[in-house]
């Protein structure tokens, strides 16, 4: 069996999901090939091949490729597929939106966000905002999978693959990019954070997320927040923690003034380690945390502060 794993990267630098992806692909088993389309990726593409495991790198390079718009990573995927008996992906934006159109043109189902496999045909994957898990079996001959990250642990470094290139789409595509707008922070990327500090609704206004936002700081964090409280203009929508959010796995996840939604849960609770703060001690937050204080945030927080 020949697997294909699709590199998620900023063209600079490779992310973590791809190493964890790795892992996915070691528990179906077989040879395990790493594509890095890109531009002017080399470096991403040399630091692919030595992840353990992985027996080859692809790597394509062109313009059309720098975003890894659909359009383009349809068209450089679609004929490598002759190779390969399954497609792995993260579940990341890059991912969700690229691997629905390939998996429409090699006519074939798409299975989403898998977390465990059980046999290279079989896999788990959560439905119901988490509340159930799902065990989907496919007779496709190509099985195509986005992996969410939170559920693997990343593959190590110490190997040596070959990297080998291939041609890059020349286009021209239907779509093109045309700009991003970033949010600069000093603090560390929200799904990447080995510690989350989030806030909800009881904070009671985005002024109050200073509170957060210093603890953070002492502690090395990423905010979050959960919906309600993105929602109500609290914080910007980046940092919504949950189903429609983002999905989240730190080493501590401290949630402060969060009730425990399952859609907020659904987005965190694969944490190793949940910390609530929270006044309502019937919080449904309370069911799923190791440790839970009952208490206003409002002094706690500040006691918190100074503790650190």
């Amino acid at each position: 069996m020949a697997i294909l794993v699709v590199a998620e990267h900023d063209n600079a630098h490779l992310s973590n999901a791809t190493h964890k992806t790795v892992t996915a692909a070691a528990k179906i088993g077989g040879d395990i090939d790493v594509l890095v389309a890109g531009h002017n990726a080399g470096d991403v593409a040399a630091e692919a091949a030595k992840i353990d495991g992985v027996r080859a790198v692809l790597h394509a390079d062109g313009e059309a490729l720098a975003r890894q718009l659909a359009e383009a990573m349809q068209a450089l995927i679609v004929p490598l597929m002759g190779d390969y008996d399954a497609l792995l992906t993260p579940a990341t934006t890059n991912g969700k939106n690229f691997l629905p159109r390939v998996a429409a043109a090699l006519d074939v189902m798409q299975i989403s966000e898998i977390v465990a496999v059980e046999a290279p045909d079989t896999f788990v994957r959560p439905i119901y905002a988490g509340n159930a898990m799902q065990t989907v079996k496919s007779s496709d001959a190509i099985k195509v999978i986005t992996v969410r990250p939170t559920a693997f642990e990343a593959a190590k470094t110490g190997g040596s693959a070959s990297v080998k290139s291939v041609d890059a789409p020349a286009g021209p595509f239907k779509s093109v990019f045309v700009s991003e707008e970033l949010t600069k922070s000093d603090r560390p990327e929200l799904t990447a954070a080995k510690i989350v500090i989030s806030g909800g609704r009881g904070m009671g206004s985005g002024e109050n997320f200073a509170m957060i936002e210093r603890i953070a700081d002492k502690l090395g964090a990423a905010v979050g927040a959960s919906r309600a409280a993105v929602d109500a203009g609290f914080v910007p929508n980046d940092y919504q923690v949950g189903q429609t959010g983002k999905v989240v796995a730190p080493e501590l996840y401290i949630a402060v003034g969060i009730s425990g939604a399952i859609q907020h849960l659904a987005g965190m609770k694969d944490s190793k380690v949940i910390v609530a703060i929270n006044k309502d001690e019937d919080a449904p937050i309370f069911q799923v945390a190791d440790y839970g204080l009952v208490a206003d945030l409002f002094k706690a927080l500040p006691e918190l502060e100074a503790a650190l």
